[in-house]
């Protein structure tokens, strides 16, 4: 049985190609023509989950005393699995699987692909080389929707041995101005202790962050990242009244959030759909020294000449006048961190930064990270599931998690 792989940077998965390939129209994938097959998606969870909200239709669950957002990340995908495979397609199509999931959560899933890939041909869409399942035997490259060349799997591994390594030039461009009184320990977080709806989630944590130091926080999901994060730069009320020590100051002791925040430069994927306006990508930087959602004032020479080191630093000089909204998802990121980094805020937060992107993209991440850690003093806490070729942070700090609430450990 052959189980096919599709590597595209810009595949749509409601696209034409793959619509045609789920309904039997593929002219490529000639074994699967007239076979109907279903796509395996976060689109396809979401559109279940919204079903079970609206319908009380508990599909993916069978159990209408537990729904199905109740589920981690990963017993979702294997509920969605199971509820698919039941149905019994003709073929399944896996968007890019192990997106977000922690590694427990990617080995489980795996085996249970591996368990069915003997009895139903897969289509994987991957962007990681090291996410491609160990039963696939060829590979397609989409470009545009149309297929751009086609390799069994060794051809295709021979090819990419020597995979282009991204590159950026010129240094991180220093501030137009320097903060002041900022302590040694930027962050002091002793003993804390949260609790939802009777559910211990974090308990007994204890993490301090330093001057120019640079940590990556790490756990499986539903450890608790998220939670202690806002605890940090949110407003997280579960925060107030305990021993959170922020740039010297007990949280809630006086200082605003925002005031807080304005040391701390933060970035998530998901901002980019914050900025849909007409701005232009430098004007995007700027408004970083003004903290605002855009820009809305005329920038100073001076603005616009930081502005400008720093697209140069990106390699997106050239593309200064297009509008932010318009750019690739990689540039859209690479922006929004240097928007966040171009006061060079005592903590930088970056939140996911690398997900969803392909081998280039995300060393092209990783170099812009390492550049930020080697030449600015901001400390760093960088989240991922991932460990990142390339990213050599100072520190790891990790939530176990247990029947008694995550615990936190400094790995090194």
């Amino acid at each position: 049985m052959k189980h096919y792989a599709i590597e595209s940077r810009n595949l749509i998965v409601k696209g034409k190609w793959i619509q045609q390939l789920l309904q039997g129209e593929s002219a490529e994938i000639k074994e699967l023509s007239h076979k109907k097959g279903l796509l395996f998606s976060t689109i396809t969870l979401e559109k279940m989950i919204d079903d079970e909200i609206r319908h009380d239709r508990f599909l993916l669950t069978g159990d209408s005393s537990r729904s199905i957002r109740t589920y981690s990340s990963g017993e979702q995908r294997k509920a969605l699995l199971n509820y698919l495979f039941q149905l019994q397609p003709d073929f399944l199509v896996l968007d890019n699987p192990f997106d977000c999931l922690d590694v427990e959560s990617v080995n489980d899933l795996k085996n249970s692909l591996i368990a069915i890939a003997g009895q139903i041909p897969l289509i994987q869409i991957f962007k990681r080389h090291s996410d491609i399942l160990p039963f696939i035997t060829n590979v397609l490259v989409i470009e545009e929707e149309q297929v751009g060349a086609f390799y069994t799997i060794d051809q295709f591994r021979d090819k990419n041995l020597h995979q282009r390594k991204a590159f950026l030039q010129g240094k991180i461009p220093s501030p137009l101005s320097v903060y002041n009184d900022i302590p040694a320990k930027l962050i002091e977080i002793r003993q804390v202790k949260v609790n939802y709806e009777g559910r211990c989630v974090l308990n007994d944590i204890n993490w301090t962050i330093g001057q120019n130091e640079f940590w990556h926080l790490m756990g499986s999901n539903g450890s608790g990242k998220t939670t202690l994060l806002s605890m940090i730069y949110g407003d997280n009320p579960k925060a107030f009244g305990q021993e959170i020590y922020l740039f010297g100051h007990k949280k809630g002791s006086g200082e605003s959030v925002w005031e807080l925040k304005e040391k701390m430069g933060y970035f998530t994927p998901s901002m980019t759909e914050l900025f849909q306006s007409n701005h232009t990508v430098e004007q995007m930087i700027i408004s970083g020294l003004v903290d605002s959602v855009g820009l809305y004032q005329k920038p100073s020479d001076s603005q616009r000449r930081l502005a400008q080191e720093w697209l140069h630093t990106l390699g997106l000089m050239d593309k200064k006048e297009n509008r932010f909204y318009r750019l690739s998802q990689v540039d859209q990121r690479m922006v929004l961190i240097a928007r966040a980094m171009i006061k060079h805020p005592p903590l930088l937060i970056l939140d996911e930064p690398s997900t969803g992107l392909d081998d280039y993209h995300a060393s092209l991440m990783v170099q812009l990270i390492q550049k930020i850690a080697a030449e600015s003093t901001t400390s760093i806490v960088y989240v991922s599931h991932r460990k990142e070729e390339g990213l050599k942070p100072d520190f790891i700090y990790e939530l176990v998690k247990s029947e008694t609430g995550s615990k936190g450990v400094v790995v090194s």
